[in-house]
């Protein structure tokens, strides 16, 4: 049967559960076995696809259209390994199915209860996993110890050790010891008290994985084991990082983490050094050189709102041993100081949703053209590329997208890009997003088949709407390229213009499927091109 490993945090949120989760995937993965990873998360929203992202950070989205928390992009990013709907489960979806069951009958008229209903749902959702057939089943809890919203979930993780049983468990606490500067002392009570709370729920940790500022003296380290009652080489040191985030499977390793969650299975699987990660690291802390890339976003300021799209940038810069210096645009002051886009080697243009900040998006898409500068549109970024095209190269001043007809209080003369629906003139729209993988068909000799090197590709999406058909051969009759269509519904998914360094967008979200070891080929390029310009105007 599988094993399940799961991850819990204690004293402060933003401790890095996910990352470190993801690293013991990697670790894991590494030693030969196959794993799953399902992110638990305490709040009510049945999902995150219509959370802010001042609240939430992006959206994740999987091959099979779920919409998920942003650690799902951590799990495939560190472990290459898809995620799917069974991969992140809230609360909310939790009450919401146990309570349709109690409406159906289900229940045939008992009580419904904490315990056991809402427990016993939390375990069959982990457990659906087991279908999969894999080694071992990592699970992250959101939140921390102590949460109220996170209670049922502990609750229901403790039965989960017991009913699987204690071979094929096991608890890591994720917890903050601080240093405080005035007195110049690092302090343990945090992560005492955090342990004991887990105690007092039935949980007893097996590793304890201490997230610090400061090296931990073996004074530190034989406190937090007698008091936390963990074996003194199962307290594990995870201090800030200087120079990424994708150093920790290595800071793990080197403490030997995935030997002692082995130990604790009895699974013997030989040691194997990692490789492709230290060759990263190296290339991260030893760089040719640096580029600069303008993202021109609506959510500049939140770190989180672009996650993956910042990652995906820097494994770019990875594949040719540059660092990415991102600069953050926001989209509403190229609309005064255009002059912003001159600073950078290469611009790109993310999605988003609302009118707020479309005629700074579309002002960027037209210097990039107009400048020979690298572009990369995605999604919304593709869309503001063929209303900037249309306005200014075919002579289609009012082009616009419906989706903002509502916002701008106007009909859209030119609809370059609307619903589905609307190019097929049905009068009954639809509100569905096309969300998951799709198929796409690249045209040979394009930039992006050239990219991808396949004719058949497939990639994720999280849109309504489409770039108008209708407009298609206006488009090629004034030079844009389609490189790209979906052979089912025959939309377009990717354009391009031949007689530019790279411009290139696609309707898709290319930056979901990005690994530090393994960039996405849009991104590489991408950061090439940005390079080779800056290169060649200033070549010192």
């Amino acid at each position: 049967m599988a094993k399940y490993l799961i991850v819990t945090g204690g004293v402060v949120s933003s401790l890095g559960k996910g990352i470190t989760a993801a690293s013991i995937g990697r670790l894991l993965i590494n030693r030969g076995l196959s794993i799953r990873m399902v992110k638990l998360d305490p709040y009510l929203n049945i999902d995150p696809g219509t959370m802010s992202p001042y609240q939430h950070g992006e959206v994740y989205v999987t091959d099979d259209g779920a919409e998920t928390d942003l650690d799902l992009g951590h799990y495939e990013r560190y472990t290459g390994q898809p995620t799917s709907q069974k991969s992140n489960i809230t609360a909310g979806r939790i009450y919401w199915d146990v309570l349709q069951k109690e409406r159906r009958g289900d229940y045939l008229g008992g009580t419904v209860q904490m315990i056991p209903h809402i427990s016993n749902e939390i375990k069959e959702k982990i457990r659906r996993l087991e279908d999969e057939s894999p080694d071992v089943i990592l699970i992250e809890l959101g939140g921390t110890v102590g949460d109220i919203e996170g209670l049922i979930f502990l609750e229901a993780l403790r039965q989960l050790g017991a009913d699987v049983g204690r071979d094929n468990s096991m608890y890591i606490h994720l917890t903050y010891v601080p240093y405080i500067k005035a007195a110049k002392e690092v302090k343990t009570k945090p992560t005492q008290q955090s342990v004991a709370k887990l105690r007092e729920i039935g949980i007893l940790p097996q590793i304890l994985v201490c997230r610090t500022e400061v090296n931990l003296t073996g004074e530190h380290l034989d406190k937090l084991a007698m008091f936390c009652n963990v074996p003194r080489e199962c307290v594990i040191v995870e201090k800030d990082v200087e120079t990424s985030i994708y150093e920790i499977p290595l800071v793990l390793a080197e403490q030997g983490v995935d030997e002692q969650i082995l130990n604790h299975f009895r699974i013997v699987r030989p040691s194997r050094p990692l490789k492709d990660w230290q060759k990263l690291i190296s290339v991260i802390r030893n760089p040719k050189g640096t580029v600069r890339i303008g993202v021109v976003g609506k959510y500049s300021e939140l770190q989180d709102a672009y996650k993956s799209i910042y990652e995906a940038l820097y494994h770019g810069g990875y594949a040719a041993e540059y660092k990415v210096d991102i600069v953050k645009i926001a989209a509403e002051d190229i609309e005064t100081n255009p002059a912003i886009l001159k600073t950078v080697s290469g611009l790109l243009i993310p999605g988003g949703f609302g009118l707020r900040g479309m005629e700074g998006k579309i002002r960027a898409a037209q210097y990039a053209r107009e400048n020979n500068t690298p572009f990369l549109g995605i999604c919304l970024g593709l869309q503001c590329a063929v209303i900037e095209f249309a306005r200014n190269v075919c002579g289609l001043t009012h082009a616009h997208s419906t989706e903002f007809d509502a916002e701008r209080g106007v009909k859209t003369e030119h609809p370059v890009v609307c619903l589905l629906e609307e190019q097929r003139n049905v009068t009954e729209k639809g509100g569905t997003m096309r969300l998951g993988a799709y198929p796409c068909v690249l045209e040979k000799n394009t930039k992006a088949f050239k990219a991808y090197d396949q004719e058949k590709i497939s990639e994720r999406h999280r849109h309504r709407y489409e770039v108008n058909n209708h407009y298609r051969e206006q488009f090629e009759k004034n030079g844009l390229i389609i490189s790209g269509i979906n052979p089912d519904i025959g939309v377009i998914e990717m354009i391009e213009l031949p007689d530019h360094p790279w411009f290139v967008a696609t309707q898709a979200h290319p930056e979901l499927k990005s690994q530090p070891v393994l960039p996405h080929p849009l991104f590489r390029e991408f950061i090439a091109a940005a390079i080779k310009k800056q290169l060649m105007e200033n070549p010192s």
